[in-house]
């Protein structure tokens, strides 16, 4: 075997599960050229390139890599992907259990989002079998870590902006919260485990909870150690509409509420038996969570 440093192309490098692999690339000895619509100034270090782009205009650095990794959007990647003049033998895409969970969502919007996901996974399997390369697609659950995800760190700063949270009594669905640092270790092995070749994995976390139970946690970690306020259903879902035709309420489909009742696990066996999978529990800090609570450690 060559002595050689392997070398890996990363877009959304910059991102919170970008950033995590990064780290573990480096730590590994790879060379890196990564690629960002907003990198870092400085320049990066000695075995790290940043590169300023975006889909669907930015050219490889080079067109030779060992692996390519994508940390940002699927479709957009899958539709570069297909494109690129890029020899890499293993490629390793995030993309989200959505792809199931919304499937058969009431919201349309939802529906799309599902089915782009779909297209968008098998367009990255069909563009590297015609390259003679193997893809792995890599489907997290809820991110959480890197104080910059849109679901608990959200729910940490409405609750320390405000005192509290407030959920409907039956939300208590099941989840399973799956740390940044967890994805770029899984994601790392499956650029190098033969078995990986043309698989997708779900990458659930460590534990299974209750959605209040995780919400619960989520406000212990913080300072303020807002409550937790649950009420009755209906009387959520009241006040949820009466909040959306305000205008006060963006981002948030009636699927979304229904789905606090619904059990979304995943089975983490397979990625367990191929990448060594190994996620740690859901244990929250601060930092984690908060971005103005300092880096959140590994």
């Amino acid at each position: 075997m060559s002595d050689r440093a392997r070398r890996a192309l990363v877009f959304g490098a910059s991102g919170q599960i970008g950033a995590a692999l990064l780290a573990r690339l480096r730590a590994a000895g790879w060379q890196v050229d990564a690629v960002s619509r907003t990198p870092p100034g400085d320049g990066g270090e000695p075995g790290l390139r940043w590169h300023r782009g975006g889909f669907p205009d930015v050219e490889p650095p080079s067109p030779d890599c060992d692996a390519v990794f994508s940390c940002g959007p699927l479709d957009r990647f899958s539709l570069w992907y297909a494109a690129a003049r890029l020899q890499a033998p293993r490629a390793v895409a995030f993309g989200s259990t959505s792809l199931a969970t919304k499937a058969g969502a009431e919201d349309a919007g939802e529906r799309a989002l599902a089915a782009t996901l779909r297209e968008a996974e098998a367009r990255v399997f069909e563009a590297a079998r015609e390259r003679g390369a193997q893809a792995t697609l890599l489907r997290p659950t809820l991110v959480y870590g890197a104080a910059r995800d849109a679901n608990l760190s959200r729910i940490a700063a409405i609750a320390q902006r405000s005192g509290g949270f407030v959920l409907p009594r039956d939300a208590t669905g099941l989840r399973q919260p799956v740390h940044v640092d967890d994805l770029a270790q899984a994601a790392l092995a499956a650029a190098q485990a033969p078995a990986a070749g043309g698989r997708a994995y779900a990458l659930p976390g460590g534990e299974t909870l209750p959605y209040d139970q995780m919400v619960e946690r989520v406000l212990a970690a913080l300072p303020r150690r807002p409550r937790l306020w649950r009420v009755p259903a209906p009387l959520f879902r009241t006040a949820l509409a009466a909040a959306h035709a305000a205008g006060r309420l963006r981002g948030l489909p009636a699927g979304a509420v229904a789905r606090l009742r619904e059990d979304l696990v995943f089975d983490a066996g397979p990625a367990r038996a191929d990448l060594g999978y190994a996620p740690r529990p859901f244990r929250p800090t601060a930092r984690m969570l908060l971005a103005d609570a300092g880096p959140a450690p590994p």
